[in-house]
């Protein structure tokens, strides 16, 4: 994923332009391209200023944290309940979700779910 240009960048293209420079002539003397500095002077225009909106995070998480009673519940009653089971006892009250995001949905709340018992002891060597 690309990364947002300098503010400090758009505040030199932008000074250009208030400097009596147009758009394209800015955009090509800074090396970026003409809709950008378009762009920037609309969002100026409008928002006050030209900053980039913050990238990334979470997104998703609201939809799954709205059925967190119904999933912590689930597991209280079935505590050897998969992944898998959880996204289908969603998918069922109109919830699609990938077994992914119910993986981060416990790994925010530290809960694990381990299916795989202890190994016995090996008798030929110690394991430390």
């Amino acid at each position: 994923m690309g990364h947002p240009l300098s503010c400090d960048l758009r505040d030199r293209a932008l000074a250009a332009v208030d400097g009596g420079m147009s758009r394209r002539a800015a955009a090509e003397r800074f090396g970026v391209s003409c809709s950008s500095v378009i762009r920037w002077d609309q969002l100026r225009r409008v928002q006050g200023h030209a900053r980039p909106r913050p990238q990334g995070g979470d997104k998703s998480s609201r939809r799954i944290e709205t059925q967190a009673e119904v999933i912590l519940e689930a597991v209280r009653r079935q505590p050897d309940i998969t992944l898998k089971e959880l996204r289908a006892l969603l998918v069922g009250r109109g919830v699609g979700v990938a077994v992914s995001t119910l993986w981060r949905f416990f790994d925010r709340r530290g809960i694990t779910l381990k299916k795989r018992p202890g190994m016995p002891r090996s008798r030929s060597v110690p394991i430390s």
